[in-house]
Parts: structure tokens; sequence; C-alpha cells
């Protein structure tokens, strides 16, 4: 059970992978839960279940975070339901990868707009309440493909790119007034996305990382546990990778 309410965390891209983990955990740090889904109902109830098995409160609704008129409709009823937003965090995501030559523009524009508009969005949609309590954290889930850029993946990694210079630049706008803004890059995670690899490409890509082993979910969610907590009060515009050290 979670000991004390510390405010509203909104969570996008929370029924399945990173973002389930780190809803759940910030339900254990005291946070009530909004988030949203798209398509995945049956696990984002799951996801509403466990949390409110933690104590916490919890508002769901479907919501397309790339579409701006979606994500103002849920942040809305979300904050009519729980109350004001303390905490985002910008997890929603897709991939389709192609080689360039072989990108068409819906590759392109779909995971530009999933990734990165819907952290505009969802920003958007709530800094002014932000800036009206002098309070607030954002924490936008990047990855090492927007720090070093991936082959095959100029799309993904061109808005993971945009996230950490849109977190930057979002952090030294809203800093004198309280907030912070930070960004966190996974590397090689183990979710449902890396279940389908075969071992070939597993050993492969483990022998690139230093650690020698892929990461876990929760290592990322304990990350932004903390960059959300008092204890990380005077941390912003930073980009944290969680990587095992695969880029060195």
């Amino acid at each position: 059970m979670n000991e004390a309410n510390k405010g509203v965390a909104l969570v996008t891209g929370a029924s399945r992978g990173i973002g389930r983990v780190i809803a759940i955990q910030l339900a254990k740090d005291g946070y009530n839960l909004a988030f949203c889904y798209k398509h995945a109902s049956t696990a984002a109830e799951e996801v509403k279940s466990k949390i409110e098995q933690l104590g916490s409160r919890v508002f769901l609704q479907t919501c397309d975070v790339g579409n701006f008129d979606s994500v103002q409709s849920f942040i809305k009823d979300a904050e009519a339901s729980l109350g004001p937003i303390t905490l985002v965090v910008n997890n929603a995501g897709v991939i389709n990868d192609n080689p360039l030559l072989k990108m068409d523009l819906e590759s392109w524009s779909s995971v530009i707009n999933s990734n990165l508009d819907s952290v505009f969005n969802v920003c958007r949609c709530t800094i002014f309440g932000f800036l009206k309590r002098k309070k607030g954290c954002i924490i936008n889930i990047s990855s090492v493909a927007g720090v070093y850029g991936n082959a095959f993946q100029v799309n993904y990694s061109a808005s993971k790119a945009g996230i950490i210079g849109f977190s930057k630049a979002l952090a030294k706008e809203v800093g004198q007034y309280g907030i912070r803004v930070n960004v966190v890059a996974p590397g090689f995670i183990a979710t449902d996305m890396t279940e389908g690899l075969n071992s070939k490409i597993m050993e492969q890509a483990i022998s690139n990382i230093p650690l020698r082993r892929i990461g876990e979910v929760q290592e990322v969610a304990d990350l932004v546990s903390f960059l959300a907590s008092n204890k990380a009060s005077y941390i912003t515009g930073q980009t944290i990778q969680v990587d095992g050290g695969i880029i060195l």
C-alpha cells in the first residue's frame, strides 16, 4: 500500500512495457494515476486493477496522444476526476523501422506523431496548471537512439532526439517557476518488443553491453521514481541513460 498521496501522475503508454511498470511504481510511491490507452483496453484494465490494489485512485480513458483535442479532453476529464496533475511522464511511443530508402511518408509521420507530437500535446495541455501553481515535474522517456542514432531507425531516432531538445528548451523556460523537466533514455530493455527477438540477435546485443545483460523495466521505473521525488529537486534539463553502458 502507498503511504501518502503525492498528487496525480499522468503516464502515457501505461498499458504495457515500461509505462506499465512506471505507473505501478508511482502508485507505490503515493500518486494517484491518470493514464490512457488507444488499443490495449484489456491490458489497461489490468493495470488499473493493480494500481487500485495498491490503494491509489485511477482515471482511465481512451485517448490518441498524437491528437491534441483528444489529449486536451482526456486531461480535462482526468483532473475533474482526480484533481490537478502534478507529475507528467510521457512514455507513449511506437517503432516502424526501415532503411530510409524504403521508408514511406506514413512510416515517418506515424512515428513522429506518436512519439514526439504526443509530448508536445501533453505538455502543452498541462503546463498552464503547473505554471499557475508554480509546481510540477515532467519526465519524458526518450531512448539511446535519440542520443546516438540507430541505423534503420531514422524516424524513431529523430523523434527521440526531438524529445531531448524539447525537454532541454522547456526546462529553461519553466525552471524559474519551480518546474523540473528531465529525460530518461533507456537502452536495451526487456519488454514485449524484445521477447520476439531470436537468440542470436539477443546474444549479439548482450555482447555489446559492458554489463553483459539486458536491462529490466523496473530499473527504468526506479529512475523515474527518483527523478519525480524531492531527492532530485536540483536536477533539471538532464538526459539520463539507463543502458548498461552500451554506448561508451
